[in-house]
């Protein structure tokens, strides 16, 4: 019998970015929602039938998205909170697109529900939220209809959810608090999910998928249970009448050993396990605990999350090992391929000898169906084929030669290396002096917007249809230009606005040694934003200074003190595409020596405030609490220490973190020892200030004061509201006054405005402070 072939998701940006463009020419007034809706039906049916020409036997459908499965979800049990009902919109996306990303209108004024990363990814999700006035029910039709889409067409497809453990787990109250969950939580909950199974039993699904990717963090107590009792419920509802509908339990992002055995009794039809980043202690849980007879192993050998082929070898044997206890195993991809790009197709200027040690989806969708192939060859047939031996040959050879003079200076690297003197108090007391700031003082996390002018200007320059000189005179009146608007509206610490770069990753990338670029691997971050990380594909060396130049002329346009903007090595890691021959530890000290060498270079020019952000510093923490440090921060806090523990005592190091959860390693980020930090708090409801405060948080610090993310303009009032709050947590000697992030996704319409309220409640704070 063939063995079955599944994928977990499939990316929905399109091989173009052609949903992430409609979506937005909709929101600009330049198209309307059936075109929306008419480039969604597309994409899906394009992605099905490649799935389906690919070999891929278990189709996902529902894993589409406008905006984002948790969102989805959340509407789908009508979890939806009151403010957003009232604004009684007449088409279910409207209010979707509400929730995601706020509203400003006739009808209302609403901030965006709260965004977080998805576990270890650089993809966010939308957090559910539960009000006083939610009512649990079935709410719309969106998984059936696109199930009968998808049939329509003739291919049967395995319906995709987020399943009901992990939807509540994630999910908030109004106070952005973990729920309580009692008894009728969890039969209402449950409830909805068996009728989402009896319907697609009833409509002749044969497989519906429930994804479970919080069953691989550590358990609390009743999480167990909380497991038990929600599947205990709705399992039952698979056999719905005459017809049944198998039940896929899916697992990514780690493993479940330690519930390994309950799952085993619940008696699933299906569960994926995934063997890339839960591969020993999944597999040793199998081995000790069994299969239960009706339940087929969804091996996740394929990875989702990095863009190297894979090792037909290792996964074959993978494969075997569970093939050994169980006959019913399935070959699939370790979680969704929404975290790679499209298709390597296009990407033809890397050259073959490049290329061919790539898989982005698409050609993950040919892995997958090769390995299961594969698996079912004789061993003779494996020796004798010619697929198994293109394979092998990509991993016999040694791809890359090593960098002597990089290696030879990571040896050479000290205890003292990692220490900045003085400590940081007296840091902060000799950096206030020097740079005279006053209390709260105000500035933004770096970039401004990026207008259509600027794009174009840099795409002209690509082209060659501009000389690199009138490139550079363009820039400059761009940065002239942001600079006295920054002291028009009176901030106090400036940025040149970084006009001059197209990424905060890869535009590091392009001058450092040891990097490859794409030209359309975009990979969905949250709703319409795109990313397209770099390739690290060698030894990383910083190939000339980067960011001096631009930074020093922006200096000398202002006396306000000017910000450098660095980007750290373990973002530049994190939103790269890391190598898999060596470790994530070796290639962050090989980044961050490479980053030291400019923090150094800026300080020469006369540079008083680098910032280096650490956005993605959050991202990959593993999510057992054990392996915090031993796989992770041992090495990840001492990496950014090394970037700026040379320079002197009154040059002040900024560092800024993105949407993630703070508060339990707020005592790591505190030893990273930078001067001051900013991070997202605003769609967080400042949670996190409780744990600065609970900590002795010793580094000065801007919580965001409202949410770049969103086009609306936050008012003075509420703006200064924020700022009380903060002052009500921390010493007002050690906040500062920023936005959440960056604003290079933002227009100018509202940045400005936004900047300059920001700035009046400030000073209205500022001057009751004085009473």
């Amino acid at each position: 019998m063939a063995i079955v072939t599944s994928i977990s998701g499939f990316p929905r940006i399109g091989r173009n970015r052609e949903l992430k463009k409609v979506i937005e020419a909709y929101w600009k007034g330049d198209a309307t929602l059936d075109d929306v809706r008419a480039t969604g039906r597309e994409l899906r049916v394009r992605h099905w039938k490649l799935e389906q020409d690919a070999g891929i036997d278990l189709i996902p459908s529902n894993d589409f998205s406008l905006y984002d499965q948790m969102l989805d979800t959340a509407i789908l049990l009508n979890v939806i909170p009151a403010r957003y009902r009232r604004l009684s919109f007449d088409n279910p996306e409207e209010t979707l697109f509400a929730m995601a990303r706020g509203y400003q209108g006739e009808r209302g004024d609403v901030t965006a529900l709260p965004m977080k990363k998805w576990f270890t990814t650089n993809y966010h999700y939308l957090v559910p939220e539960f009000d006083a006035s939610t009512q649990v029910k079935l709410n719309g039709t969106k998984p059936f209809d696109e199930y009968l889409e998808a049939k329509s067409l003739g291919i049967e497809t395995k319906p995709v959810l987020i399943g009901p453990y992990t939807f509540l787990k994630l999910a908030r109250n109004a106070q952005a608090q973990e729920l309580t969950i009692d008894a009728g939580l969890i039969d209402a909950v449950s409830g909805v999910y068996a009728q989402v199974l009896e319907r697609f039993a009833q409509l002749g699904a044969q497989w519906v998928q429930f994804d479970e990717p919080y069953l691989v963090l550590d358990k609390h107590d009743g999480d167990v249970a909380l497991f038990k009792s929600l599947y205990t419920r709705l399992l039952p509802a698979r056999d719905a009448g005459e017809g049944h509908v198998n039940v896929l339990l899916n697992t990514y992002f780690g493993n479940i050993a330690d519930v390994y055995e309950t799952v085993k009794l619940l008696e699933f039809d299906g569960v994926g396990l995934d063997l890339i980043e839960g591969r020993d202690a999944n597999l040793k849980a199998v081995e000790k605990h069994g299969v239960a007879a009706r339940t087929t192993l969804f091996a996740g050998v394929v990875n989702g999350r990095n863009i190297w082929r894979n090792d037909y070898a290792q996964s074959i044997a993978l494969v075997e090992a569970l093939q050994k206890v169980t006959p019913n195993v399935a070959v699939a991809s370790a979680c969704s391929l929404l975290h790679v790009p499209f298709s390597t197709q296009g990407e033809e200027q890397l050259g073959e000898n490049v290329l061919r040690h790539f898989a982005f989806a698409v050609e993950k969708l040919e892995e997958v169906r090769e390995i299961a192939d594969l698996v079912q060859l004789s061993d003779d047939e494996k020796k004798a084929s010619s697929v198994l031996a293109a394979n092998q040959a990509l991993f016999d050879g040694t791809r890359v030669a090593e960098d002597e003079a990089v290696r030879e200076r990571i040896a050479a690297l000290t205890d003292a290396d990692y220490v900045r003197q003085p400590a940081r108090e007296e840091r902060q007391r000799l950096q206030r002096e020097a740079l005279g700031l006053p209390l709260l003082p105000t500035t933004t996390i770096g970039s401004f917007p990026q207008t259509k002018q600027v794009r174009a200007e840099r795409a002209r320059l690509r082209k060659g249809e501009i000389t690199q000189e009138q490139y550079d005179e363009f820039i400059r009146a761009q940065i002239d230009e942001v600079i006295r608007r920054q002291e028009q509206i009176g901030l106090d610490v400036l940025v040149h606005g970084e006009f001059e770069r197209n990424d905060m990753v890869e535009y590091f990338g392009q001058n450092l040694n040891g990097f490859l670029f794409t030209k359309n691997a975009w990979v969905q971050s949250y709703g319409t934003r795109c990313v397209k990380p770099p390739i690290i594909w060698s030894d990383v060396s910083r190939a000339k200074p980067i960011t001096v130049e631009w930074s020093a002329y922006a200096q000398s346009r202002t006396d306000k003190p000017m910000k450098g903007m660095l980007t750290g090595p373990v973002t530049i890691l994190n939103w790269s595409w890391p190598r898999e021959d060596i470790t994530h530890e070796e290639q962050t000290k090989q980044l961050a020596l490479a980053i030291r060498d400019e923090v150094l270079d800026l300080e020469k020019a006369g540079i008083k405030i680098i910032q280096i952000d650490e956005a993605a510093l959050r991202e990959k923490l593993p999510l057992r609490e054990s392996d915090w440090h031993s796989e992770y921060l041992d090495w990840a806090i001492p990496a950014f220490r090394l970037v700026h523990s040379a320079v002197q005592p009154d040059t002040q190091i900024h560092t800024h973190m993105c949407y993630s959860e703070f508060n339990d390693i707020i005592s790591d980020i505190d030893a990273m020892d930078a001067d001051v930090i900013s991070f997202e708090a605003s769609r967080g409801d400042l949670v996190v200030l409780d744990a600065i405060h609970d900590a002795h948080f010793e580094t000065e610090a801007g919580p965001g004061v409202y949410d770049i993310h969103s086009p609306r303009i936050p008012s003075v009032d509420e703006i200064e509201a924020r700022i009380r709050e903060i002052l009500a947590k921390m010493d007002v000697s050690k906040v500062w006054i920023n936005p959440d992030c960056g604003l290079k996704t933002r227009g100018n319409e509202e940045t400005w405005p936004s900047l300059e309220h920001m700035v009046e409640a400030t000073k209205r704070v500022r001057e009751s402070l004085d009473d």
